[in-house]
Protein backbone atom coordinates (compact mmCIF):
# COMPACT_ATOMS: atom_id res chain seq x y z
CA UNK A 1 0.00 0.00 0.00
CA UNK A 2 1.09 3.77 -0.43
CA UNK A 3 1.74 5.95 2.66
CA UNK A 4 3.33 9.55 3.36
CA UNK A 5 6.08 8.90 5.57
CA UNK A 6 8.74 10.97 7.81
CA UNK A 7 11.41 9.05 8.96
CA UNK A 8 12.67 12.61 10.44
CA UNK A 9 11.25 15.74 11.96
CA UNK A 10 11.27 18.95 9.65
CA UNK A 11 9.66 20.69 6.51
CA UNK A 12 6.73 19.26 4.72
CA UNK A 13 9.79 18.41 2.66
CA UNK A 14 9.97 15.73 5.11
CA UNK A 15 7.13 13.90 3.72
CA UNK A 16 7.89 11.07 1.68
CA UNK A 17 5.84 8.59 -0.79
CA UNK A 18 6.58 5.01 0.48
CA UNK A 19 5.14 1.27 -0.14
CA UNK A 20 4.52 -0.87 2.83
CA UNK A 21 2.74 -3.98 2.97
CA UNK A 22 -1.00 -3.69 3.89
CA UNK A 23 -1.94 -3.97 7.74
CA UNK A 24 -3.63 -7.39 9.35
CA UNK A 25 -6.20 -6.64 11.86
CA UNK A 26 -5.81 -7.56 14.99
CA UNK A 27 -8.83 -10.09 16.77
CA UNK A 28 -10.29 -7.11 18.44
CA UNK A 29 -9.42 -4.41 15.48
CA UNK A 30 -11.26 -3.64 11.66
CA UNK A 31 -8.83 -2.56 8.99
CA UNK A 32 -10.19 0.95 6.82
CA UNK A 33 -9.57 1.38 3.51
CA UNK A 34 -8.99 5.10 3.60
CA UNK A 35 -10.70 6.72 0.73
CA UNK A 36 -10.04 10.40 2.86
CA UNK A 37 -7.57 12.19 5.19
CA UNK A 38 -7.40 15.19 6.31
CA UNK A 39 -4.42 17.60 7.40
CA UNK A 40 -4.92 19.48 10.58
CA UNK A 41 -2.63 21.93 12.53
CA UNK A 42 -2.06 19.35 14.49
CA UNK A 43 -0.20 17.43 12.02
CA UNK A 44 1.86 19.47 10.63
CA UNK A 45 3.19 20.16 14.63
CA UNK A 46 3.74 16.89 15.18
CA UNK A 47 6.13 16.90 11.73
CA UNK A 48 8.17 20.11 12.71
CA UNK A 49 8.24 18.72 16.03
CA UNK A 50 6.62 21.89 17.30
CA UNK A 51 7.74 23.06 20.29
CA UNK A 52 10.30 20.54 21.19
CA UNK A 53 9.01 19.12 24.07
CA UNK A 54 6.63 17.16 21.82
CA UNK A 55 9.90 14.88 20.51
CA UNK A 56 9.55 13.62 24.96
CA UNK A 57 6.23 11.77 23.25
CA UNK A 58 6.43 11.57 20.03
CA UNK A 59 10.03 10.08 19.39
CA UNK A 60 13.17 12.01 20.85
CA UNK A 61 15.71 11.71 18.01
CA UNK A 62 13.12 10.59 15.03
CA UNK A 63 9.12 9.48 14.53
CA UNK A 64 7.84 6.69 16.82
CA UNK A 65 5.56 6.60 14.47
CA UNK A 66 6.71 7.42 10.82
CA UNK A 67 2.91 7.80 9.30
CA UNK A 68 1.06 10.71 10.41
CA UNK A 69 -2.74 11.99 10.32
CA UNK A 70 -5.89 11.73 13.00
CA UNK A 71 -8.68 11.75 10.44
CA UNK A 72 -9.77 9.26 8.62
CA UNK A 73 -12.76 8.33 6.09
CA UNK A 74 -13.42 4.90 4.28
CA UNK A 75 -14.54 1.65 3.96
CA UNK A 76 -13.96 -1.66 6.48
CA UNK A 77 -12.71 -4.23 4.85
CA UNK A 78 -11.77 -6.71 7.01
CA UNK A 79 -12.15 -7.80 10.67
CA UNK A 80 -10.71 -8.91 13.44
CA UNK A 81 -11.64 -12.17 15.05
CA UNK A 82 -13.87 -11.15 18.03
CA UNK A 83 -15.15 -7.83 16.19
CA UNK A 84 -18.95 -7.55 16.70
CA UNK A 85 -19.50 -3.54 16.16
CA UNK A 86 -18.87 -3.35 12.18
CA UNK A 87 -19.08 -5.62 9.42
CA UNK A 88 -17.13 -5.36 5.83
CA UNK A 89 -18.57 -2.96 3.66
CA UNK A 90 -18.84 -0.44 6.17
CA UNK A 91 -18.48 3.22 5.61
CA UNK A 92 -17.22 4.86 8.57
CA UNK A 93 -15.31 7.81 9.79
CA UNK A 94 -13.33 9.49 12.70
CA UNK A 95 -10.22 9.70 14.30
CA UNK A 96 -7.23 7.52 14.78
CA UNK A 97 -6.15 9.98 17.65
CA UNK A 98 -2.73 9.70 18.88
CA UNK A 99 -2.03 6.10 17.00
CA UNK A 100 -2.13 8.46 14.14
CA UNK A 101 -1.58 6.56 10.82
CA UNK A 102 -4.15 7.87 8.43
CA UNK A 103 -1.93 8.71 5.80
CA UNK A 104 -1.96 5.55 4.26
CA UNK A 105 -4.19 3.41 1.85
CA UNK A 106 -5.00 1.33 4.84
CA UNK A 107 -4.57 1.18 8.89
CA UNK A 108 -5.81 -1.06 11.81
CA UNK A 109 -7.80 0.45 14.50
CA UNK A 110 -9.77 -0.89 17.60
CA UNK A 111 -12.97 -1.01 17.08
CA UNK A 112 -13.30 0.92 20.49
CA UNK A 113 -12.21 3.69 18.65
CA UNK A 114 -14.08 7.10 18.37
CA UNK A 115 -15.11 5.65 14.66
CA UNK A 116 -18.73 5.22 13.52
CA UNK A 117 -20.70 4.97 10.80
CA UNK A 118 -20.84 7.12 7.90
CA UNK A 119 -24.37 8.21 6.94
CA UNK A 120 -25.52 8.78 3.02
CA UNK A 121 -25.71 12.39 3.52
CA UNK A 122 -22.11 12.74 4.44
CA UNK A 123 -19.57 12.89 1.40
CA UNK A 124 -16.10 11.26 2.60
CA UNK A 125 -14.38 13.97 2.39
CA UNK A 126 -16.27 15.70 4.64
CA UNK A 127 -16.44 12.60 6.71
CA UNK A 128 -12.43 12.87 7.32
CA UNK A 129 -12.74 16.47 7.93
CA UNK A 130 -15.52 16.58 10.03
CA UNK A 131 -13.77 14.85 13.48
CA UNK A 132 -10.90 17.30 14.15
CA UNK A 133 -12.15 20.59 14.39
CA UNK A 134 -15.80 19.46 15.23
CA UNK A 135 -14.49 17.46 18.55
CA UNK A 136 -12.15 19.98 19.36
CA UNK A 137 -14.47 22.75 19.51
CA UNK A 138 -17.39 20.89 21.02
CA UNK A 139 -15.71 19.47 23.85
CA UNK A 140 -14.14 23.11 24.54
CA UNK A 141 -16.93 24.50 24.29
CA UNK A 142 -18.46 21.90 26.78
CA UNK A 143 -16.11 22.96 29.10
CA UNK A 144 -17.02 26.29 28.80
CA UNK A 145 -20.71 25.17 29.69
CA UNK A 146 -21.95 27.15 27.04
CA UNK A 147 -25.41 28.82 27.58
CA UNK A 148 -27.92 30.38 25.08
CA UNK A 149 -27.75 34.17 24.84
CA UNK A 150 -24.08 34.01 26.15
CA UNK A 151 -21.78 36.18 24.26
CA UNK A 152 -18.95 34.48 22.65
CA UNK A 153 -16.07 36.16 20.36
CA UNK A 154 -13.99 33.91 18.39
CA UNK A 155 -10.47 34.71 17.45
CA UNK A 156 -9.27 32.62 13.89
CA UNK A 157 -12.89 31.81 13.46
CA UNK A 158 -12.66 30.89 9.35
CA UNK A 159 -10.24 27.98 10.44
CA UNK A 160 -11.20 24.50 11.39
CA UNK A 161 -11.62 24.55 14.68
CA UNK A 162 -13.08 28.25 14.32
CA UNK A 163 -15.80 27.61 12.14
CA UNK A 164 -16.91 24.81 14.00
CA UNK A 165 -16.44 26.89 17.21
CA UNK A 166 -19.09 29.30 15.11
CA UNK A 167 -21.78 26.48 14.20
CA UNK A 168 -22.11 24.71 17.44
CA UNK A 169 -22.27 27.93 19.10
CA UNK A 170 -25.11 29.03 17.44
CA UNK A 171 -26.94 25.89 17.86
CA UNK A 172 -26.71 26.25 21.25
CA UNK A 173 -28.09 30.00 21.08
CA UNK A 174 -24.81 31.45 21.20
CA UNK A 175 -24.27 35.50 20.27
CA UNK A 176 -21.36 35.08 18.23
CA UNK A 177 -18.72 37.20 17.28
CA UNK A 178 -15.83 36.08 14.67
CA UNK A 179 -12.24 37.44 14.14
CA UNK A 180 -10.82 36.79 11.00
CA UNK A 181 -9.68 38.07 7.80
CA UNK A 182 -11.52 40.56 5.84
CA UNK A 183 -11.67 37.90 2.79
CA UNK A 184 -13.38 35.36 5.05
CA UNK A 185 -16.21 37.82 6.49
CA UNK A 186 -18.18 36.28 4.23
CA UNK A 187 -17.87 32.41 4.94
CA UNK A 188 -18.19 33.13 8.40
CA UNK A 189 -21.25 35.21 7.88
CA UNK A 190 -22.84 32.22 5.87
CA UNK A 191 -22.27 29.97 8.85
CA UNK A 192 -23.91 31.91 11.55
CA UNK A 193 -21.76 34.82 12.66
CA UNK A 194 -23.91 37.12 14.30
CA UNK A 195 -20.90 40.27 14.65
CA UNK A 196 -17.47 40.32 12.01
CA UNK A 197 -14.69 42.05 12.84
CA UNK A 198 -10.87 42.02 11.32
CA UNK A 199 -7.62 41.13 13.78
CA UNK A 200 -6.65 44.73 13.63
CA UNK A 201 -10.33 45.95 14.73
CA UNK A 202 -9.80 43.05 17.44
CA UNK A 203 -6.59 44.54 19.10
CA UNK A 204 -7.61 48.40 18.57
CA UNK A 205 -8.02 50.55 21.33
CA UNK A 206 -11.74 51.10 20.12
CA UNK A 207 -12.94 47.48 20.89
CA UNK A 208 -13.50 47.74 24.65
CA UNK A 209 -16.46 45.38 25.37
CA UNK A 210 -16.32 42.10 26.81
CA UNK A 211 -17.66 38.78 26.19
CA UNK A 212 -18.61 35.36 28.34
CA UNK A 213 -16.53 33.59 26.59
CA UNK A 214 -13.53 34.51 24.23
CA UNK A 215 -12.24 31.47 22.68
CA UNK A 216 -9.06 31.54 20.76
CA UNK A 217 -8.72 29.11 17.97
CA UNK A 218 -5.09 29.43 16.49
CA UNK A 219 -2.87 30.60 19.00
CA UNK A 220 -1.58 34.08 17.48
CA UNK A 221 -3.16 36.53 19.97
CA UNK A 222 -1.27 37.03 23.30
CA UNK A 223 -3.41 36.08 26.87
CA UNK A 224 -3.42 39.61 27.75
CA UNK A 225 -4.79 40.82 24.87
CA UNK A 226 -7.81 38.06 25.36
CA UNK A 227 -8.54 38.92 28.83
CA UNK A 228 -9.06 42.30 28.18
CA UNK A 229 -12.27 41.32 26.40
CA UNK A 230 -13.35 38.79 29.26
CA UNK A 231 -16.51 39.57 30.90
CA UNK A 232 -16.18 39.10 35.28
CA UNK A 233 -17.03 35.22 35.71
CA UNK A 234 -16.31 34.54 31.77
CA UNK A 235 -14.24 31.40 30.32
CA UNK A 236 -11.06 31.95 28.00
CA UNK A 237 -10.20 29.08 25.98
CA UNK A 238 -6.69 28.49 23.95
CA UNK A 239 -7.00 26.07 21.95
CA UNK A 240 -3.87 26.40 20.12
CA UNK A 241 -1.62 27.34 23.09
CA UNK A 242 2.05 26.95 23.52
CA UNK A 243 3.60 25.15 26.33
CA UNK A 244 4.69 28.34 28.16
CA UNK A 245 1.27 29.76 27.26
CA UNK A 246 0.08 26.94 29.24
CA UNK A 247 2.20 27.41 32.14
CA UNK A 248 1.45 30.64 32.11
CA UNK A 249 -2.55 30.25 32.09
CA UNK A 250 -2.21 27.71 34.46
CA UNK A 251 -0.43 30.24 37.12
CA UNK A 252 -3.08 33.31 36.17
CA UNK A 253 -5.88 30.52 36.83
CA UNK A 254 -4.46 29.49 40.35
CA UNK A 255 -3.80 33.47 41.07
CA UNK A 256 -6.23 35.31 39.64
CA UNK A 257 -8.96 33.13 39.78
CA UNK A 258 -9.57 33.03 35.87
CA UNK A 259 -11.49 30.47 34.53
CA UNK A 260 -9.13 29.34 31.24
CA UNK A 261 -9.58 26.37 29.70
CA UNK A 262 -6.22 24.52 27.21
CA UNK A 263 -4.46 21.41 26.72
CA UNK A 264 -5.65 18.24 25.00
CA UNK A 265 -8.98 17.40 24.24
CA UNK A 266 -11.72 14.40 25.02
CA UNK A 267 -12.38 12.87 22.14
CA UNK A 268 -16.06 10.84 22.51
CA UNK A 269 -17.59 8.93 20.32
CA UNK A 270 -20.67 10.55 22.09
CA UNK A 271 -19.50 13.68 20.59
CA UNK A 272 -18.56 12.63 17.03
CA UNK A 273 -22.39 10.92 17.45
CA UNK A 274 -24.10 14.31 17.85
CA UNK A 275 -21.70 16.23 15.26
CA UNK A 276 -22.72 13.40 12.70
CA UNK A 277 -26.54 13.85 13.20
CA UNK A 278 -26.40 17.74 13.18
CA UNK A 279 -24.27 17.18 10.13
CA UNK A 280 -26.30 14.60 8.60
CA UNK A 281 -29.54 16.88 9.24
CA UNK A 282 -27.87 20.09 7.66
CA UNK A 283 -27.43 21.94 11.13
CA UNK A 284 -23.62 21.62 10.13
CA UNK A 285 -21.37 22.26 7.81
CA UNK A 286 -18.53 20.71 6.75
CA UNK A 287 -16.17 23.48 5.36
CA UNK A 288 -13.64 22.37 3.05
CA UNK A 289 -10.81 24.95 1.20
CA UNK A 290 -9.07 22.94 -0.59
CA UNK A 291 -8.28 18.99 -1.53
CA UNK A 292 -4.84 17.06 -2.76
CA UNK A 293 -4.07 13.99 -3.59
CA UNK A 294 -2.32 11.86 -1.26
CA UNK A 295 1.35 12.00 -3.53
CA UNK A 296 0.62 16.07 -2.94
CA UNK A 297 0.53 15.58 0.89
CA UNK A 298 4.09 17.99 1.56
CA UNK A 299 2.18 20.68 -0.71
CA UNK A 300 -1.17 20.33 1.52
CA UNK A 301 1.37 20.87 4.67
CA UNK A 302 2.48 24.03 3.04
CA UNK A 303 -0.92 25.62 3.10
CA UNK A 304 -2.27 24.34 6.34
CA UNK A 305 0.93 25.92 7.65
CA UNK A 306 0.71 29.11 5.94
CA UNK A 307 -2.52 29.97 8.26
CA UNK A 308 -3.65 30.84 5.19
CA UNK A 309 -6.54 27.82 5.24
CA UNK A 310 -10.52 28.66 5.41
CA UNK A 311 -12.11 25.28 6.98
CA UNK A 312 -10.26 22.04 6.37
CA UNK A 313 -7.97 20.72 3.60
CA UNK A 314 -8.37 17.63 2.67
CA UNK A 315 -6.70 14.37 0.90
CA UNK A 316 -8.18 12.44 -1.11
CA UNK A 317 -5.88 8.94 -0.65
CA UNK A 318 -8.69 7.00 -3.55
CA UNK A 319 -9.03 9.00 -6.68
Amino acid sequence: MKVIAYRNYGTPDVLQLEEWEIPTPKKDEIRIKIYNTAVNSGDWRIRKADPKLAKLYFGIFRPKQPILGISIAGVVDSLGANVTKFKVGDKVFGSAGMRLGAYAEYTCLPESSVICQLPAEISFSEGACLSFGGLTALDFIQKCNLQKDQTIIIYGASSSVGTATIQLAKHLGAIVTAVCSPRNFDLVKSIGADYIMDYEGFHSDSHNKTYDIVFECVGKSSISSNLKHLSQGGVLVLVGASFKEMFQAAWISLTKRINIKFGPIAETLENLNFLTELTRKGNFKVVIDKSYRLEEMAEAHRYVESGKKRGNVAINVVV
